[in-house]
């Protein structure tokens, strides 16, 4: 019997996880993940590993060692999230070759501190490479304007880029130009761009969280009537700006050459919105080469009961233009919140950093306690 993450793979969908946790790396739940949900992927964040550290005592020889070294936080940090993000892609390097390294993917974010800091942002992307030091390693970066000539030049040095934390079409179109432009750069070095793989991150939810409180605050019935609409349509037509790029002639030059597509990912797909069907944001975005990275609770339920009936992208750019344009004529704005939305985003961002730099001090300071008490 097909289930629906297997009808998900049939449409051309790749189901990553977006989580990460020594627990799940050395319980084996990582590697039944991989087996029995179909997950071929993962992705991390600040507040991912926060929440891991918090949570049980798989760190804590790591952090006793670290310690003994002299380690600071900053250093701590880099250690620990290298080290997960390393053993989970070794743990996906089957899936990593079978796909040939289209998927078996795993993301690891840059500092969220330098998400307006172009230079530092190329210079950790390197390090973060380096570091992990495997070839189905992603590193992301957020879709600023800051990090979109930073995405370029990480591109052009022949790593695979994760584009995060992108909200309006006209900044995923600068993202698509700013990876084509690095492919054209690493080409030009030599490079072999069939090594090259990149997935611009779509921020879903958030979106619909974001224009629905606005369309309350409206109150009309007609602004009430779009609610919880305008998030999946957003992405429906970032999937047809996704389409154009790859009908010019610029990117058949570099398919030629041997480059991937740079495939449209799905992110913050779990439902803010307790009314909304818990799989909304899988079964409305199934569209040959995309991903979708959910939470643990949105691949339990797509496996246990979504319905997947193929592309449900490709016929819908009319209706999605249809619902932005009807939101533009009850009042919402929508230069003003996607503007608000990356703000916001790059200051969670930062937040959950600051979280995790904390939980790594606090579990420092604990383990300095348990060596002066031997």
């Amino acid at each position: 019997m097909s289930n629906a993450v297997q009808d998900l793979a049939a449409a051309g969908v790749s189901v990553w996880l977006d989580d990460l946790s020594r627990e799940l790396l050395e319980s084996g739940d990582l590697q039944k993940l991989i087996s029995e949900r179909g997950v071929v992927g993962v992705t991390t964040n600040p507040t991912i590993f926060a929440n891991a550290l918090s949570k049980g005592d798989r760190y804590q020889d790591q952090v006793d060692a670290l310690v003994k070294k002299g380690a600071d936080t900053d250093l701590a940090v880099f250690e620990i999230t290298t080290d997960d993000v390393r053993a989970a892609s070794d743990v996906f390097k089957p899936l990593f070759e079978s796909t040939g390294g289209q998927d078996g993917r795993v993301s690891i974010e840059v500092d969220p501190r330098l998400a307006r800091d172009t230079e530092g942002t190329i210079d950790s992307a390197k390090k973060l490479w380096a570091t992990v030091d495997r070839p189905n390693a992603m590193i992301k970066i957020p879709a600023s304007v800051e990090g979109l000539p930073a995405i370029t030049a990480v591109i052009a040095e022949g790593i695979s880029v994760n584009v995060t934390l992108i909200f309006s079409l006209e900044r995923y179109r600068a993202v698509i130009d700013a990876y084509l432009a690095g492919l054209e750069q690493a080409k030009a070095k030599g490079i072999d761009l069939s090594t090259i793989r990149s997935v611009a991150s779509f921020f879903v939810s958030r979106v619909d969280t974001e224009i629905d409180k606005r369309l309350t605050a409206i109150g009309t019935d007609e602004a009430k009537a779009l609610k919880s609409k305008a998030g999946v349509a957003n992405a429906q037509l970032a999937y047809r700006a996704y389409e154009e790029s790859i009908a010019t002639a610029r990117w058949a030059e570099l398919a030629a050459a041997g480059a991937n597509v740079q495939r449209p990912l799905w992110a913050s797909t779990g439902v803010k919105d307790p009314a909304l069907p818990d799989t909304l944001y899988v079964v409305q975005l199934v569209a040959k080469n995309t991903v979708n990275t959910m939470p643990g609770a949105t691949l339990e339920a797509t496996f246990d009961h979504a319905e997947v009936t193929g592309d449900s992208i490709t016929g819908s750019y009319a209706a999605a233009d249809e619902t932005m344009n009807a939101l533009a004529g009850v009042g919402v704005d929508y230069d003003d919140v996607v503007a608000v939305l990356e703000t916001e985003g790059l200051d969670k961002f930062e937040k959950s950093w600051g979280e995790l730099l904390g939980t790594v001090t606090d579990e420092l300071e604990r383990a300095k306690a348990r060596g002066a008490a031997e």
